[in-house]
């Protein structure tokens, strides 16, 4: 394999492994923070148990986030310096501001949340929690901003002299269109992972204390669970409408990317959505596929809320992708702008599909757990391990369809607008990295990623077992000793 692909290789694998991370953090926050909220305002023993259990979980994924974190801003500048070049004033903006105003808002209140809970007010206490959860979602944007800027990039000119992009208005940069509909989407998608999190585990220990009959702890996961329960299904709502936002934005941004999503072929009208396709989607003989099960009209529908509307197939867009970038590159060779439809078409399917298990084990709990009642089937563990992983899942594959389908552009012109700013992959790797070290740094990295989710998981699965904790809530606040440093809480 080539430099090239091994950087994208590299870079996919890190990227995948830290978003796994992001959205539980993300949407876990603002649990943790609603948990202790409504300890503060109830002072019921139960939700402050449920706070110091979810909030140990919470410190966990955090910190490994922040650890896989800082590797992906590092690789900017080492395999990929060319693309570095070309959007450097661009996609440094946004990232500075996710550093100095989102990371450091974060980091500095969490600090303060884990050292001050027998230091410093209940409330002032609890404003620190909502503080660290704002930052990580105000991160989120700012990243979500750089990102939207290479799938539909605003705000900035290409300077023919230096070959580079230049941003000219950072508030269109800010309030690009993609961003506004990515954003949202991300955010449903970190509570549906967060909610599956909560509920999941919440099921788990009310079989286990329902079975032991332990009715107060079986009634305290029970509220754990059905909060969980109904943050999937808000989330789920929001995922719905936010996904058919963003599915028609990108029909005008990336055509070639949703066509490929639902291995459109041909030009069709009215076109058809596929459920289920037969053929060799992989790249090398796309017209070979054929749609077995699909609902008629249905991507029309999708793409201009037309159901009889005309969409366009992968080869008519591949003819008039090379009609206007170029059909061949400096060497001579033919440019594919159609993206592996294997890897988008199944991923797009596996995005949505696997989400399914969240609605499940949502829908069983607020069935099985009405009217203050407690369940102590073993099934319901079942479905409530299985159904765990799987938003995590679906998030990594919803950005494998992005980044992917996005091929052969690392930066994707922009059809409606200035389209003179893109950058093809193969000209934003750094051509002074060699293979070999490309494999090396790879194999390190992964390496130690594997390490690092081992530890992950066993940190996750033991506190997880340990059940929430029995102590005692801290004393009020004019009784609180000004004098007694603050002490790490976990």
């Amino acid at each position: 394999m080539e430099a090239l692909e091994l950087a994208r290789w590299q870079f996919g694998i890190t990227t995948v492994y830290h978003f796994m991370l992001v959205p539980l953090t993300i949407g876990l926050s603002t649990l943790v923070a609603i948990l202790q909220t409504t300890w503060v305002v109830t002072g019921k023993e139960k939700w402050l148990r449920l706070t110091k259990f979810f909030g140990k979980l919470l410190l966990i994924n955090f910190a490994l986030g922040v650890a896989t974190g800082i590797v992906q801003e590092f690789q900017f500048g080492m395999n990929w310096s060319e693309y570095s070049r070309f959007v450097g004033d661009v996609f440094g903006a946004p990232l500075a501001m996710e550093a100095l105003a989102a990371f450091f808002l974060e980091s500095t209140f969490l600090g303060l949340w884990i050292f001050g809970w027998d230091r410093l007010p209940k409330k002032v206490h609890l404003a620190t929690v909502w503080a660290f959860s704002i930052g990580s979602i105000l991160s989120a944007y700012f990243i979500l901003a750089a990102n939207s800027w290479m799938q539909h990039p605003v705000g900035a000119i290409y300077n023919p002299e230096t070959g580079r992009a230049e941003m000219t208005d950072i508030m269109a940069v800010l309030t690009n269109s993609t961003t506004l509909v990515a954003f949202p989407h991300v955010i449903a998608t970190a509570f549906l992972v967060a909610g599956t999190f909560m509920g999941g585990i919440g099921v788990w220990w009310m079989v286990k204390a329902s079975r032991a009959k332990q009715v107060e702890d079986a009634q305290m996961y029970r509220s754990a669970a059905r909060i969980g329960a109904y943050v999937m299904m808000i989330a789920g709502v929001a995922l719905l409408i936010t996904g058919d936002l963003q599915a028609k934005l990108m029909f005008e941004q990336q055509p070639i990317k949703m066509a490929a999503a639902e291995g459109l072929i041909e030009t069709a009208q009215p076109a058809g959505l596929s459920l289920l396709s037969i053929g060799n989607p992989a790249g090398d003989d796309p017209d070979s596929v054929r749609h077995i099960i699909e609902v008629p009209g249905l991507l029309s529908f999708m793409a201009t809320g037309d159901w009889n509307a005309e969409v366009l197939g992968v080869n008519d867009l591949q003819t008039i992708y090379a009609e206007r970038y170029g059909a061949t590159t400096p060497d001579g060779e033919a440019i594919e702008y159609r993206p592996n439809l294997l890897v988008t078409y199944w991923s797009f399917r596996l995005m949505i599909g696997l989400a399914v298990f969240s609605a499940a084990l949502a829908l069983s709990i607020l069935w099985f757990t009405r009217k203050k009642r407690t369940y102590d089937k073993t099934w319901f563990k079942t479905l409530a391990l299985v159904s765990l992983p799987m938003p995590f899942l679906a998030a990594s594959f919803g950005w494998i369809f992005t980044e992917m389908g996005r091929q052969p552009f690392v930066v994707a012109p922009n059809p409606t607008g200035n389209d003179q700013i893109m950058l093809m992959t193969m000209f934003g790797y750094s051509t002074s990295v060699s293979a070999g070290e490309v494999i090396l740094s790879m194999s390190t990295f992964t390496i130690v990623y594997t390490v690092l989710g081992v530890f992950w998981y066993r940190l996750q699965k033991r506190y997880a077992s340990e059940g929430a904790p029995v102590i005692a809530a801290p004393s009020d606040d004019e009784d609180n000793d000004t004098t007694k440093p603050m002490s790490f809480a976990y």
